[in-house]
């Protein structure tokens, strides 16, 4: 049987596209394909068509907009990837979108482009999404920048207008260390300096912007960089075992000695196989390929295949470059998995270093990130964590941060070790192999905290623990934390100071956390008497946390009174006693608002056990009332 090299093919170039919404990306998609003859027959027609429908002018985004609700809103909801060729080069067009609520996307959209064209309204100048966009150009590391000023017909492309909008993108690109590599002015609905030359700006001597794309400079060759091979899954097919990957950069051939991942057993790489076809001696860089190894020894996906004289970096606290994705702020203490090629590794947020003010683009230290915000931070593993520091243009070191419901959270390119600060605590927390799905499996339900807040003698443990009763009877594996039972125990150094009572909240919360991951339902009793005490809370347990308000008057609580406390307070035997002379805040918009002082416990409980039912075995369920 003949054997071959694995080589890689010319990769097309890909160029992102990006800017604020309505700025005209799509639009300039659209016309950029029809201006080069690169439209499928007939779409022409059917964009016109579709254009007469809305009442509007031939409108070139309905190319991208393959979906109705694109049309209808008016908004690109995902990345889109379009194939494009000028002359004999190939390229990729990836169009990432706009609005807030879809730059998650964008993390994926732009990730592996080779230059970007930021499209900015000559009208309406940088906006917050183009701030955004040319932070996260920075971010990714995209360096070929292309300014596409659009609409300047709507400034009757006068000439100093127009270079008074390119010296404000001038100043906000360099303010992130970038630099265009020129300016194109435009509109991308007419054609105007997209294809052809415009007769309307003839003080503009600079390239098309076909002719700015194909000057784009060509990939760099990954193939003589050290080789990287992240192990994808190990296979068995009769008595071989293939080891399948793609070959990140570098070269393998077939004869060669590799390093395993962070167990450092050194293997031959005994052939390099490929499906329905002849063996191969060699891959490179881009090629998806299983090798068989002698010793036959068996790696775990995510380990680094390398030569032992290319080694990668390893460290258990990696610097990253956060672009944080989530609508809460991220804290110091929150833990995620760090998502690297084929590998996944437990972390905790142990520092954060430097935010990132989008208004003027400058650095300041911080104790939280924003949502959507930028800021370098440190991640901390239980293991060491094999990776190459971020370099643009490349995939080296590009991470992102998953939730436990694995849904991405932010872009975490690694820039390098991080130090050990002199007198700093260092903390590895070990992470389970127990997934969340296999807790629900296993269970039947998912863990989430019930967070029962109210006056003293509200109910909150009478509800609490009738609720235990019936759920533990139903099957769901339940905890009860009472704020009594925690000050006996866990919390008895604590006082009643407003620094204790929110150390308080902050211990049941790290608890009700860890039972929450074990898969537990949690139900939290405590006062906790503060909105500000309740969003730390909120914030620490993350996924599952719902407020349930119990609702009792003052009048009622002190009646009842079931500890005598209402009644010390009064003869100023207790100070600082919750609803007396020290604040109750109750929640805006709880979960679930129990009104206890005129439900019964029966009726209360039960409204209580059929919502905590409905979240955790995934119901349709709602808001309520009691």
């Amino acid at each position: 049987m003949s054997e071959k090299i694995y080589s890689s093919q010319d990769a097309a170039t890909p160029i992102v596209i990006v800017g604020h919404v309505d700025h005209g990306k799509s639009t300039l998609i659209g016309r950029l394909l029809h201006d080069t003859d690169s439209l499928q027959d007939g779409k022409v027609a059917q964009i016109i068509e579709s254009s007469k429908k809305r009442g509007l002018k031939i409108e070139w985004s309905f190319l991208l907009d393959s979906l109705q609700i694109e049309r209808d809103q008016g908004v690109t909801v995902d990345s889109t990837r379009i194939p494009f060729r000028l002359g004999q080069r190939e390229f990729v067009i990836v169009d990432a979108p706009g609005h807030r609520q879809f730059l998650r996307n964008m993390i994926t959209g732009a990730a592996d482009a080779e230059a970007a064209v930021l499209v900015v309204d000559a009208q309406e100048g940088a906006r917050e999404q183009t701030r955004r966009h040319a932070m996260l150009l920075h971010l990714i590391g995209i360096r070929h920048v292309i300014v596409l000023l659009n609409k300047v017909d709507l400034l009757d492309f006068d000439q100093t207008k127009v270079e008074a909008v390119e010296k404000s993108v001038t100043e906000l690109l360099n303010k992130l260390g970038l630099e265009a590599a020129l300016f194109v002015p435009a509109s991308a609905r007419d054609g105007d300096n997209i294809a052809s030359r415009s007769e309307r700006s003839p003080w503009y001597k600079g390239p098309t912007l076909t002719e700015a794309l194909a000057s784009v400079p060509s990939p760099a060759s990954r193939s003589e960089l050290a080789l990287r091979l992240p192990v994808q899954d190990v296979y068995r097919f009769d008595n071989t075992r293939y080891v399948a990957g793609r070959v990140e950069r570098g070269r393998v051939r077939v004869g060669d000695t590799v390093i395993i991942g962070t167990q450092k057993t050194p293997a031959r790489i005994a052939s390099i196989e490929s499906w329905h076809t002849a063996p191969h001696v060699s891959a490179s860089a881009g090629q998806s390929i299983a090798v068989t190894l002698e010793p036959d020894v068996i790696p775990d996906r995510g380990d680094l295949l390398h030569h032992a004289d290319a080694r990668p970096m390893e460290a258990s606290r990696v610097r990253v470059r956060l672009f944080w994705l989530r609508q809460e702020p991220l804290r110091v203490g929150e833990h995620f998995r760090l998502r690297l090629a084929t590998a996944e590794h437990a972390v905790t947020v142990t520092a954060i270093d430097k935010v990132v003010d989008l208004d003027d683009l400058t650095e300041h230290p911080g104790t939280k990130v924003p949502p959507e915000g930028f800021a370098e931070i440190v991640l901390s593993a239980a293991e060491n964590i094999q990776f190459d520091p971020f370099t643009p243009g490349t995939t080296d070191g590009r991470g992102v941060l998953v939730d436990r419901q694995q849904r991405i959270v932010g872009g975490a390119p690694i820039i390098g070790p991080a130090n050990i600060a002199d007198g700093e605590k260092v903390i590895h927390p070990s992470a389970s192999t127990v997934t969340v799905q296999d807790r629900e499996r296993a269970k039947g339900h998912k863990g989430s905290v019930f967070w029962l807040t109210g006056l003293s003698g509200s109910g909150k443990s009478t509800l609490g623990r009738a609720a235990e009763t019936r759920l533990f009877a139903d099957g769901v594996d339940v905890t009860v934390l009472d704020g009594d039972t925690l000050r006996a125990g866990l919390c008895k150094d604590l006082g009643f100071s407003e620094a204790d009572r929110t150390e308080n909240v902050r211990r049941a919360a790290e608890v009700a956390r860890l039972l929450r991951d074990a898969g537990q339902v949690v139900i939290v009793a405590l006062i906790s008497p503060l909105r500000s005490d309740r969003d730390l809370a909120r914030q620490i347990i993350g996924d599952g946390f719902e407020e349930v308000f119990v609702d009792a008057d003052l009048g009622t609580c002190e009646q009842r009174d079931p500890k005598g406390l209402y009644a010390a307070a009064r003869a100023g035997k207790i100070s600082g006693f919750t609803g007396i002379d020290a604040p109750y805040e109750a929640p805006g918009i709880p979960a679930l608002r129990l009104v206890t002082g005129k439900d019964s416990v029966e009726a209360a409980t039960k409204t209580l056990v059929t919502f905590v039912e409905d979240t955790v075995r995934n119901k349709t369920g709602a808001r309520a009332q009691s």
